[in-house]
Formats: C-alpha cells, structure tokens, sequence
C-alpha cells in the first residue's frame, strides 16, 4: 500500500498540494467552509492516481488545497463509504495520502442520527468516543506492521487537547454543542426500531455510516483528530418517522454556520 500512497502524495505535490497542516474531511451537506478556503489548487478523486471515486450523488469527489484560518489546509469534498462498495482500506486511502503531504491535525464532520432524547436534529455534538459497528477493520491486513504499530491503543481516539478548545469555542460563541458516543454501521439502510433501541442500550448517542474507519486509521498514523456530528434527524424508535434524504441535507446546512464557526476558530490553535 506505501507505494500507492507514495505516487498519490508525488502526483499531488507536483500539481501545487504542497505542505498542508491541517486535512478536513467534510460530511453529507457541508460544503460550505469552503467558501471561506483561498484555492491554491484542487483535484477531482477520479484524476488521482489510486484514489476510489465518488458514488453518492451529494458527495461531489473533488480534493482541495488553500489557505483557511492562516492555515494551510487540504479538504476532501465528499467521501467515501462501506456501502459504495468500497474496502475499509479505500474508505481511508486519503487520510494515509494527506498525512504523506504533511497535514499534522485531522478534522472530520459528518451527518448523523440522534438517538439520545436530548439531542435535536439542527444541533451539533462533538463525538467524544465511538462505537465501531462496521463489521472490519482498516487496520486488519497482512502487512499492517510495516506500516505502524498493529495493535492502535484506542483509549483516547479523539484528541482531549482540540477536543476541549472546540468546547471552550462554542461556549465563547453561544453554540448548542452535545458531546457523546457515535455508532458507525455499514448503511446505506437506516435503522429499525430495534436497532436505535439497541444502539441506545449500547451507550451510542448518535448513529451515521461514516467516520469511524478514518479515526482508526488517524490513531494508527499518530495523527491528532476530532471529528464533529451534525444532527439530522431524530431517532426516537416509539416515534419513528420515514427519514427523508432532502429533510437531511436541509438539516446540514441548518447546523452548518455553527460548524464552520468552531473549526474556522480552531484552526489557528492547532
């Protein structure tokens, strides 16, 4: 896999991605932050040597690099999933190419349901701790050892340090922000009744299809992460509703300001 990651990094670094500090992978609906990125240059998945492509429709495939924050940083603009059909290897290929660039701080956002009853869609919650439900690992292959340390110790996956400034930011700036445990199935199905039942008994606070994969792979790099949740939908299973796709996205953008408030303004500390 190093020589994958090795031609992708050179391909990008001759076509203007040099020395990012910060990557960000952003969720379903939340683009943008990218209005407020200076484009040094940016590239489609499908012109990457190596990299998988885009299949969801509201993920465009597109990596971008510029300056955000006084930082120089790299955005994946869409990614990838399980349910695409994809390995967890090819899920996480980009975190491997953007710390082969240089980035040295992680940030991740998706979209995901709440299951605590406290928790509204519109609202954020900063992931604290993470449930892995996606039957694999990204780390579980021959070979692994060559590229780091096998067995990642997990007991902390998400940086205290970012984790706590991003909190001290929402409270600077009057943002509603949750923190929990976030649950990661493979989708692209929603869940029964039964399943948010169990995902609640299970300690999960909010559910998504995405993430999780990423952050293993981040620990295993020894790169610092965190990794922000927008709510789109509640889940309550005695009062479930037929989720609607646009009814998510709509929510996304809803939270989106909020989101872009508290990695805008964590960007500088890092």
């Amino acid at each position: 896999m190093q020589k994958y990651i090795d031609e992708s990094a050179a391909f990008l670094r001759d076509r203007g991605f040099g020395e990012p500090e910060v990557g960000i992978i952003l969720g379903t609906g939340l683009g943008k932050i990218l209005e407020d990125v200076e484009v040094i240059s940016e590239m489609s998945y499908n012109h990457i040597p190596n990299f998988p492509t885009a299949t969801v429709e509201f993920h465009h495939g597109k990596l971008i690099f510029g300056n955000l924050a006084g930082k120089k940083v790299i955005l994946m603009q869409g990614r990838f999933h399980v349910y695409e059909g994809y390995t967890l290897n090819d899920v996480t290929f980009p975190v491997r190419v953007m710390h082969a660039l240089g980035i040295n701080h992680l940030l991740v956002s998706n979209a995901s349901g709440a299951i605590h009853p406290n928790f509204r869609k519109g609202e954020l919650m900063l992931i604290d701790d993470h449930i892995n439900l996606q039957g694999g690992s990204p780390l579980a292959y021959r070979g692994i050892e060559k590229m780091g340390e096998r067995f990642v110790d997990m007991s902390a996956p998400y940086d205290p340090q970012m984790n706590a400034t991003i909190e001290e930011i929402a409270t600077r700036n009057g943002i509603k922000l949750h923190k929990g445990v976030y649950a990661s199935v493979v989708g692209p199905q929603l869940e029964t009744r039964a399943e948010y039942r169990y995902l609640k008994i299970i300690g999960a606070d909010a559910v998504g299809m995405s993430t999780v994969p990423e952050i293993i792979v981040a620990n295993h790099l020894q790169l610092p992460v965190a990794a922000i949740s927008v709510l789109t939908d509640e889940c309550d299973p005695d009062n479930l509703q037929p989720v609607n796709i646009q009814e998510i996205i709509a929510m996304a953008h809803k939270a989106e300001p909020d989101l872009i408030t508290l990695f805008t303004q964590l960007i500088p500390t890092l």
